[in-house]
């Protein structure tokens, strides 16, 4: 008697229909994944290597990428079976090697009814027989039908014989199929007549693709940089060599790790083509693997895999970018001089990049920095050097001396060396703008940014930053919807803040309490709200904000603080406490004497706020930029020094 029904939790499986089933429903699951499950089920818990499975499943089948394979088909079995890889009930990845099936299995015996038909784990295994483990597959000319499993003194000379004349007969049928198609290809009458008979369309209509995080296949969580980096790259080499909308690497980040169905994300996301794969670096070798999937059928349309020594990747996502955007007819004529790159002041930057994205901007210097001292000539590693200046100094996080003159020579170092790259003259964009004062030649640099990349949206969320200081508040607002609508996902609160830059304050609290609803936990909308409460005078509403901000950003001590000085002393009372912080960070850090300012603006000191303003002008400070866009320092504007100060920086007056 062979059985060849079997159960875990409340999923059965029936190998003779091959069929898959919850609750008496028949579940969906592909022919690949569904045999894999059977595999694994097979195992009885013990560890399937990848090579195992891949001479099981795909020894015929030469032709296909196994190693896509392989992952695809287990996102699919966890897919429909709901499990979760970091705690999984069902299939467990076992790190460089294989995977393991680790529920308890009960088997049916199909013959016996009721209770009666079920057996327990330890009185028999369906996948084996006489002791030997035969898993039940689906023969290869017969998807739909499970292969008898055969009694173990059979199984050698006729599977091996069955196999070959199976093999053969395969063969000739593909070769006719061949033959047939390509009748059909060259005949004028056919018309398409392949592409109707088989459901298939012969250039896959895909003009939006998000490229997901590649995997760290390496077994090592420390080269999660260089996996995120190497996303990086294929995003931006993708739109640099196609027609295609690229979806921005923040908006794709988010799925890092989420293990949801890839047609679920390509809605969420607005595309119809999704690019996911994998790589590992091991020694002095890289391995990645890319397929590229129709997101609406969840077709499968091509995969390829490449390995590289370390000393020879820089180019590897240009070449896969170009590949992908042939295979979709959307390749753009893109003529680039190909350089030299440092392996090792390529990974530098890599690692600079991801630590820049984590908002982790004080770290990623020592790797920008690595970068051009390893190779002085790689444009990229000034450029990063220059975004972590840049930073810095706008965000008060340095003082000017430190940051303003050495990040603008890393720009024009970048542009000189590659005037090809849009981050590179967005970043000298920004650097002219807060150290010269330069709006017509930042605002140059600002557009060659976007000629370069059309849809680069950081451009249009500095340049609308830029627009505002200019008082040009109309065009500030359409410059960061533009930014936000090519990029959503990045700086939820960034359209809040041009209204509130602008002053139109009810639309940036109706826009901010909008977008909590499904970024509750953003920090810096709460941060934006604050702001807008507090221009608007709503100050328990601020101070409410204020305190939320603080939570998110783990400061429980200070968040129990404002609210008993609010209690006890009102706004004002909160105003002094946030000076004495900022008095007090002033003693080991640099503390921008603008945003001292700003709160002696608040409580109305005169004399204060004129001085501090006017240190900040010594300082060169970029703070000192957008001074005019809050209502805090309306009461300056008839005082002469203050006119003076807006009038030296070259500032077209609000008052």
């Amino acid at each position: 008697m062979f059985l060849r029904v079997f159960e875990f939790g409340d999923f059965k499986v029936d190998c003779d229909r091959f069929e898959l089933s919850r609750a008496g429903r028949a579940l969906k699951l592909e022919r690949k994944p569904l045999e894999l499950l059977i595999l694994l089920a097979a195992g009885n818990g013990h560890l399937i290597t990848r090579t195992e499975i891949i001479e099981s499943l795909w020894d015929s089948e030469v032709f296909v990428d196994t190693e896509h394979g392989i992952n695809t088909a287990i996102r699919k079995i966890r897919q429909v079976l709901g499990d979760d890889p970091e705690r999984p009930r069902f299939v467990q990845t076992v790190t460089g090697k294989g995977y393991r099936f680790i529920a308890p299995i009960a088997t049916v015996d199909p013959s016996l009814s009721g209770n009666q038909s079920r057996l327990s784990p330890t009185e028999a295994n369906p996948l084996e027989v006489g002791g030997a483990a035969a898993a039940p597959m689906p023969t290869t000319a017969s998807p739909t039908q499970s292969q008898t499993v055969l009694n173990a003194s059979q199984h050698s000379e006729t599977a091996l014989g069955n196999a070959r004349i199976s093999r053969i007969i395969l063969w000739l049928a593909a070769f006719g199929a061949v033959v047939v198609l390509a009748f059909i290809a060259i005949s004028p009458a056919a018309g398409g007549l392949a592409a109707r008979f088989l459901g298939l369309s012969a250039r896959p209509q895909i003009s939006s693709l998000a490229v997901l995080p590649l995997d760290n296949l390496s077994g090592d969580p420390s080269q999660d940089y260089f996996a995120d980096g190497m996303t990086d790259e294929l995003i931006t080499m993708l739109a640099k060599n196609s027609t295609l909308r690229v979806v921005s690497r923040t908006s794709v980040m988010q799925y890092k790790g989420a293990h949801r169905p890839l047609p679920e994300i390509a809605r969420a996301l607005g595309v119809d083509g999704i690019l996911e794969g994998s790589i590992a670096r091991s020694g002095d070798k890289v391995h990645m693997t890319i397929q590229l999937i129709q997101a609406p059928s969840d077709t499968h349309l091509w995969a390829e895999s490449y390995d590289r020594d370390t000393g020879d990747i820089d180019s590897l996502s240009n070449e896969a970018a170009k590949t992908i955007a042939k295979r979709l007819n959307s390749a753009v004529s893109v003529s680039t001089s190909q350089r030299y790159v440092n392996p090792a002041a390529h990974d530098a930057y890599l690692h600079g990049r991801y630590l820049w994205f984590a908002s982790l901007n004080a770290k990623s210097f020592e790797y920008f920095k690595k970068a051009t001292e390893l190779q002085p000539d790689y444009a990229p590693g000034w450029s990063g050097l220059a975004l972590y200046y840049g930073a810095s100094a706008i965000d008060g996080q340095k003082s000017p001396a430190e940051t303003l003159e050495a990040g603008e020579e890393a720009a024009r170092k970048a542009v000189q060396l590659d005037d090809t790259l849009p981050e590179a003259h967005l970043v000298l964009c920004a650097m002219i703008f807060v150290n010269r004062w330069d709006w017509t030649r930042s605002d140059l640099e600002c557009k060659r940014a976007i000629e370069l990349d059309p849809e680069y949206s950081e451009a249009y969320h500095f340049r609308a930053k830029m627009l505002a200081a200019l008082n040009r508040n109309q065009e500030a607002i359409e410059a960061q919807k533009k930014a936000t609508e090519l990029d959503p996902f990045a700086r939820p609160w960034a359209l809040d803040y041009s209204y509130q830059l602008a002053r139109q304050y009810d639309a940036a609290q109706t826009d901010g309490l909008q977008r909590l609803d499904s970024t509750p936990n953003d920090w810096g909308l709460h941060w934006i709200l604050y702001e807008t409460y507090r221009c608007k005078g709503m100050y328990k509403e601020a101070t409410r904000e204020l305190e939320k901000m603080l939570t998110l950003q783990g400061e429980e001590a200070s968040v129990a603080i404002v609210r008993r000085a609010f209690q006890q002393g009102g706004y004002n009372a909160v105003i002094r406490w946030q000076l004495g912080d900022l008095k007090k960070k002033s003693t080991s850090q640099y503390v921008s004497p603008v945003d001292l300012s700003l709160l002696y603006a608040q409580l109305g000191d005169r004399e204060k706020t004129l001085s501090l303003l006017e240190q900040g002008y010594r300082e060169h400070s970029p703070l000192l930029l957008w001074v005019q866009n809050d209502p805090a320092y309306d009461f300056l504007h008839s005082d002469g020094r203050y006119r003076l100060v807006i009038r030296d920086m070259g500032l077209p007056p609000a008052y």
